[in-house]
């Protein structure tokens, strides 16, 4: 049911090739809420994207989590070929947990939108994207609209994790440029749709390893979709969700080229008002002070940083709550990329908030994530 790696590569390559069908991200974008949580059908690639930090209060255990649903446009059309398994798109889930500070397991499903295997609801029914579980596990992965913000449960019986979890807003959505057009190169076609929910309330269920914990923390969201997001000459990016203790979150992130240098790099301050403020290259500064090198791909990450925002007077070093934690496709060769738990901590060492960071595109012929 899986396409074969293979296949799907031959597939990406002819999408690739008929890319002017496709919709691209506009400056004018016409936004539709609620709606546009929904797929938007006709842009090449989409997600949904959650990253948290969730705690059992029994215990004190600590976990942070990943779920991430991809649309991966194949035809802007659904093709008139006369077979209930037409499709016009894919569905890939990734989801992890990282069992703070002991261990961190990935979850992966890639399917065709076709009925019993995966599909995008419509609005207004509250089911927004749905796939079935990976092989031997009974349950589908579900992501749903709840009114306010988005519920998500997802089932892997093989790597012994699952987790069902409800969040609420704790601050208003926020688009992550001006009308939400965020560029990712100098020629204004490489760009995306880009929304978030920085701050949400999450409750829940975790399971790893047999063991179920009650867990509550906090979230954050990323909607994206667009059809040309990185130019011939970009490898990937590293970017970072931060959610600092006295109310603030900060948005960045920084495209590479194929000399490993910063090709372009944009950013988004929001205060705990929730005022929204743009920033630019020439706002912040961040430097990576320590590398992790992949036991399993050879892939070396940066794995620490220091980060700057004179103008804000911050003055921040961010710290992997855990090394490995490199997620690794066993279905899309090469697809390998760090997404991680972080510690946010003032330079003298005090504890100043939390986040994730997500780095793509290191390590030999290595894929982005999307």
């Amino acid at each position: 049911m899986i396409f074969k790696p293979t296949l799907l590569l031959t597939i990406l390559l002819l999408v690739t090739a008929t890319e002017e069908q496709w919709r691209t991200a506009q400056v004018n974008y016409s936004w539709n809420f609620p709606q546009d949580h929904w797929a938007r059908p006709g842009f090449k690639t989409e997600w949904w994207y959650f990253t948290g930090h969730l705690q059992a209060p029994e215990n004190g255990q600590r976990f942070g989590y990943q779920f991430t649903f991809f649309r991966i446009g194949l035809s802007p059309s659904l093709p008139e070929i006369g077979s209930e398994w037409a499709t016009q798109n894919l569905i890939m889930g990734h989801a992890a947990i990282s069992e703070l500070p002991i261990r961190h397991v990935f979850s992966e499903v890639l399917y065709r939108e076709v009925p019993f295997l995966g599909g995008f609801g419509s609005y207004p029914d509250p089911l927004i994207a749905w796939s079935r579980a990976p092989s031997g596990s009974d349950r589908r992965w579900k992501l749903t609209w709840n009114g306010e913000a988005f519920d998500f449960e997802m089932l892997d019986r093989s790597k012994k994790i699952a987790f069902t979890l409800s969040t609420s807003p704790l601050k208003p959505m926020v688009f992550q440029a001006p009308n939400g057009y965020s560029q990712k190169a100098v020629e204004l076609s490489a760009a995306s749709q880009y929304y978030s929910f920085t701050r949400l309330a999450t409750q829940g269920e975790i399971a790893i390893n047999g063991q179920k914990f009650q867990v509550t923390g906090l979230s954050w969201m990323d909607k994206e979709f667009g059809s040309n997001q990185l130019t011939s000459n970009q490898v990937g990016w590293d970017w970072f969700s931060l959610q600092l203790n006295d109310g603030r979150e900060i948005m960045l992130y920084l495209l590479r080229n194929k000399q490993g240098n910063t090709d372009f790099a944009r950013g988004t301050l929001i205060s705990a008002d929730s005022s929204v403020h743009y920033l630019g290259p020439e706002d912040w500064t961040v430097r990576t002070v320590d590398e992790w090198k992949s036991p399993v791909t050879e892939a070396t990450y940066p794995a620490r940083w220091l980060l700057s925002l004179p103008e804000e007077a911050l003055h921040l070093e961010i710290v992997p709550e855990l090394s490995n934690q490199e997620n690794r496709s066993q279905i899309v060769p090469q697809l390998h990329y760090w997404e991680g738990a972080v510690s946010i901590q003032s330079r003298n060492g005090e504890k100043v908030g939390q986040g994730y960071v997500e780095l793509t595109g290191y390590g030999t012929n290595s894929l982005p994530a999307i």
